[in-house]
């Protein structure tokens, strides 16, 4: 298969690229360490050309998948060529080397695309000073390929115009006997072998070798399927001789052929085409089907590829494009092909097995009955044999003495003793040399007689020495009758065994058909690069895998609206609540995202649970306080933390299955906020404090926590500040295990210590147990009470919440006397019980008291505060646009949302299912999914975690045909590269399945 262009595809290419001249260059990527991509744009016409060191050049059309953060080499690129204009797209002198200008005087720079050897590609300044090579190198002593020194350009090799008849007779004579005529014109055509084989095969001269004994050399870089092919052309060509006199003006003229085919494809684009090859493919009904295979790519139809099947194209760049675009996709087809292959084999393999037993046990019964038969014929030969012999052994003979017996007996022409073949006294038995005496009658009568009688050959037939001939003969009826016995047995049976082969057979072809679909069908998405899941209020949640990719995800991804969570430990990943809503998050999705911070962090295998935190996006920067230096995927915060609840390290395994578009209405609304009431295990948007309200500068520091604190020192009153504003005391339950978070007031809390005695920061969480979080930076008390305007609104948005609380509470008839303040409140419930949220909008309206005047308040106070901290943070200001070399991201905000709708973890039997798609999440967030299993910290490997998981699902007696198959199609290294570290898996009945 042709991987990496000739010297005549370069020309084409080189002049069919032309076009390109005067585009400028948007961006560069790279696919990996050798293929780069750089997108060009002119007006409203835009191009993606490719660069693959030491194979091709060409534009491309396909979306290929790009490195997660670009390389040094790509964004050395970048600063050198982005806005450039390409001026000059040209072949260095004939060799493989492609030469590329952009810019134009000083600050012209150059990208050198070597194509031969192992490749390389140089970005040199308009000196030819190389400012950065991908394979720094040394050839010999003087040409080295390295930063700051000069690149060869003299080095390659320059076209010489017509090649003489002197030069060409030259090279034939020096040539080595059994040399062919491609290796010889190769080093003086520089027209690469496709172009060679073509004209000389057009004047039947492609198996002509220089004539003497001695053959080319064996080259010890070719393979067994280099050789074999040149044996086939040198059977299908016919090998001769070279004549000089005869061959050598047709030789002329194939040269002269050659370098006319060159001169062409320099100054007008060649079309492209595909050479084909055509492979069978076994159906399931036993009959094959025919598909191509893409085996090369030429910019002219060579005579040698005349008679194979050829895909054309307009042009030789597309040609290229289409076939190392559809390379991955053809490899899946001829691996599932192999694979069908084999089963059918094997399904082979079993009838053949089986007919060749039947055959064998229907010849075993002709031979036992043919023995039996001869046994019976000569009757009276066999018991003088049998009789002879043991007369010998009962005179206590010797055998080597019995055998003389037998050899003097067969010298005097003894018929017994001629009957005997050999001696088998070991075992008790003779072998007898039996044939048919009736066949020896030639009368004319007789044979009439026994026509309709079955003549036997002569056979030699053992018989044992302790029974009579009656007895020998009815020992091998009785040996005939069992192996038919066997034969029905046989039959009876193969016939359920091939059924069973052809059933497993065809499961199998329909297996690997669906597995080659669902591979085809099977959409890598953006965030799948990265550690994600989905929370349980369909929040997109990612964090980087390692440093570059924790920038990555801060610069790139990470909107004005998101949210950055961080674990308080050095080196965890950086997690992101994609918010394109803007609206507030909700406080179970925090804390699904702070157990996602802290698994993938040092804490999961040292076990140990550490704190984790939340951040507005604009608090994140890059910008070091002043003399300190921030490295890759560091970052500055700025302003409060808001510090959540401890998190488990426990995390689980499923699986998100892609739907059909006519399935996805039957699953919308699954991952959404519940309100009390609505689902015990989620939690209420209207109870949860939101502290990101309160945490736009560095100077606010309140959160719910702190709420919870003051109200509980308050011993069963009422919390006052100094707005006048009351609001109940309140008592936060974390329960970890199902991440559970209960806010409801407490009408018996006892005073636990006094404001001075107690630590600012105590966070209780539960059963009055305190949780000390790192006490940060406090500020002067005068600050606080300035801001106190700022959180009114959050009080009384709070003191709303509790309030239905309460009145849930109250309808259920929950014991004790009523707290100071509750009563009038539930006579204001009483009083406006049957009120409608319209109606109280439109008697606030009249009252001119809505409360918009402290939102307005408190807005103008949050917007003034966020202009304060842009101004001191410049790379906080525009948190959107990306850093240098970056890519912008381009997806509108509801596309997040729409996407997350077409994948489920609960599929229904009505449901079609495209593929799978492994995830690894919080426990928590997995409750409703159908198939999960637990991970904790522990000794076992990723990938033997990842395989018993998946076996766990598919023995589920809920999992369906369907869902089996897209489990099998996911590979093992996808699930286990999102597993944290050393795991414990825990299932129900997990010792069942590993035993």
């Amino acid at each position: 298969m042709k991987t990496r262009f000739n010297t005549y595809d370069i020309v084409c290419i080189v002049t069919e690229l032309q076009k390109l001249i005067g585009m400028r260059v948007n961006q560069i990527y790279d696919i990996d360490n050798k293929t780069y991509l750089i997108r060009l744009q002119r007006t409203e016409e835009k191009v993606v050309l490719l660069l693959e060191s030491g194979n091709r050049l060409h534009t491309t059309a396909f979306e290929w998948p790009k490195n997660v953060a670009p390389s040094g080499f790509t964004m050395k690129l970048r600063k050198h060529l982005k806005n450039k204009r390409l001026e000059a797209l040209r072949q260095v002198g004939i060799d493989r080397i492609v030469s590329m200008q952009f810019g134009t005087g000083e600050a012209a720079y150059h990208v050198i695309l070597e194509l031969y050897d192992r490749g390389n590609i140089l970005l040199c300044d308009h000196e030819m000073t190389i400012l950065n090579v991908l394979r720094p190198h040394a050839e010999g002593e003087e040409v080295r390929f390295a930063v700051r020194e000069k690149y060869p350009l003299s080095r390659a090799k320059q076209g010489t115009g017509e090649i003489s008849e002197e030069t060409v007779k030259e090279a034939l004579l020096s040539a080595q006997p059994g040399s062919v005529l491609r290796t010889i014109l190769n080093p003086i055509l520089n027209s690469g072998p496709s172009v060679i084989d073509h004209v000389l095969l057009k004047r039947d001269l492609l198996a002509c070798k220089i004539p003497g004994q001695k053959e080319e050399p064996q080259q010890p870089a070719e393979g067994g399927k280099k050789r074999k092919q040149k044996q086939k052309e040198s059977t299908k060509y016919g090998s001769r001789d070279f004549s000089m006199e005869t061959d050598f003006p047709t030789l002329m003229e194939a040269i002269q052929d050659a370098q006319e085919m060159l001169l062409k494809a320099s100054s007008i684009p060649s079309k492209g085409f595909v050479v084909q090859k055509e492979e069978k493919r076994p159906t399931q009904n036993g009959t094959e089907e025919s598909f191509f295979v893409n085996v090369e790519y030429h910019p002219f139809v060579f005579q040698q590829f005349s008679d194979r099947p050829c895909k054309e194209f307009e042009s030789f760049d597309a040609a290229v494009d289409e076939f190392h675009s559809t390379l991955e996709g053809q490899k899946i087809d001829i691996k599932a092909m192999q694979q069908e292959r084999e089963a059918l084999k094997k399904l082979s393999n079993v009838r053949t097995d089986h007919a060749k037993r039947i055959e064998e046990l229907t010849k075993t019964q002709l031979v036992d009955r043919d023995k039996a038969e001869l046994i019976t014929r000569n009757q009276e030969l066999v018991d003088k044999a049998i009789f002879a012999i043991q007369s010998a052994l009962a005179n206590q003979m010797a055998w080597p003495d019995i055998q003389e017996l037998v050899k003097v007996a067969q010298a005097n022409q003894d018929p017994v003793a001629l009957s005997i073949k050999q001696l088998k006294l070991e075992v008790n038995s003779i072998s007898l040399q039996l044939s048919d005496p009736y066949s020896q009658e030639d009368s004319a009568e007789e044979d009439e007689e026994n026509e309709n009688s079955e003549k036997l050959e002569t056979a030699v037939v053992d018989v044992d020495l302790s029974l009579s001939a009656f007895a020998n003969a009815r020992k091998y009826y009785d040996q005939k009758r069992s192996a038919a016995r066997k034969e029905q047995k046989t039959i009876e049976s193969s016939g359920k065994a091939l059924k069973s082969a052809e059933k497993r057979t065809q499961q199998t072809l329909k297996e690997v058909k669906t597995l080659t679909n669902i591979s085809k069908a099977r959409k890598v998405y953006w965030f799948e690069k990265f550690y994600w899941f989905i929370s349980s209020e369909n929040y997109l949640v990612i964090g980087g895998r390692d440093q570059q990719q924790n920038e990555l995800i801060v610069k790139r991804y990470m909107r004005s609206t998101d949210i950055y969570v961080h674990a308080e430990i050095q080196g965890a990943s950086s997690v992101v609540i994609r918010n394109p809503s803007g609206n507030d998050v909700p406080p179970k999705t925090l804390l699904e995202a702070g157990t996602m911070a802290i698994s993938y962090s040092v804490a999961w295998d040292a076990k140990v649970v550490t704190n984790a935190y939340w951040v507005r996006s604009d608090q994140v920067s890059k910008t070091a306080p002043t003399g300190e230096y921030l490295g890759t995927g560091s970052f500055m915060i700025r302003g409060k933390k808001n510090f959540l609840p401890p998190c488990q390290l426990v995390l689980g395994l499923s699986f998100l299955f892609r739907l059909e578009d006519g399935s996805v209405e039957r699953h919308r609304g699954e991952r959404i906020v519940r309100q009390f009431g609505e689902d015990d295990d989620s939690l209420s948007r209207q109870t949860s404090v939101d502290t990101e309200k309160t945490s736009t500068t560095e100077d606010v520091e309140i959160d719910l926590e702190k709420d919870d604190e003051n109200s509980e020192k308050d011993s069963g009153t009422d919390s006052e500040d100094e707005s006048g504003i009351k609001y109940p005391d309140t008592h936060v339950k974390v329960e970890h295990d199902t991440g559970r978070v209960t806010l409801k007031t407490d009408a018996i809390m006892e005073r636990l210590q006094s404001i001075e005695e107690e630590p600012e920061n105590a966070v209780y969480l539960g059963d009055d147990k305190p949780y000390i979080i790192p006490a940060l930076p406090r500020h002067p008390k005068k600050k606080q009470q300035k801001k106190k305007a700022t959180i009114e609104p959050v009080i009384e948005e709070k003191e709303h919440s509790e309030e239905e609380d309460s009145r849930s509470e109250s309808k259920q008839g929950a014991p004790g006397q009523l707290k100071r303040g509750q009563k009038g409140k539930l006579k204001k419930m009483k009083k406006y019980k049957d009120q409608d949220e319209d109606e109280r909008r439109a008697r606030m309206e009249i009252l001119k008291s809505d409360g918009k005047g402290a939102k307005e308040k408190k807005k103008k106070a949050q917007e003034e505060e966020i202009k304060k901290f842009n101004r001191r943070n410049p790379v906080a200001r525009k948190p959107k646009e990306p850093a240098e070399g970056e890519e912008v991201d381009e997806t509108p905000a509801t596309v997040d949302v729409d996407m997350l709708d077409f994948l489920t973890g609960s599929p229904v039997e009505e449901d079609e299912l495209l593929f799978a798609v492994p995830v690894i999440a919080p426990y928590q967030t997995l409750h409703n999914y159908k198939f999960k299993v637990k991970l904790t910290p522990g000794t076992g490997r990723r990938g033997k975690a990842s395989k018993m998981a998946v076996m766990i699902f598919q023995k589920d007696k809920n999992c369906s045909t369907r869902e089996k198959d897209l489990l099998k199609s996911v590979k093992e290294e996808m699930i286990a590269r999102n597993i944290p570290g050393k795991v414990k898996l825990s299932a129900p009945q997990l010792q069942k399945f590993k035993k």
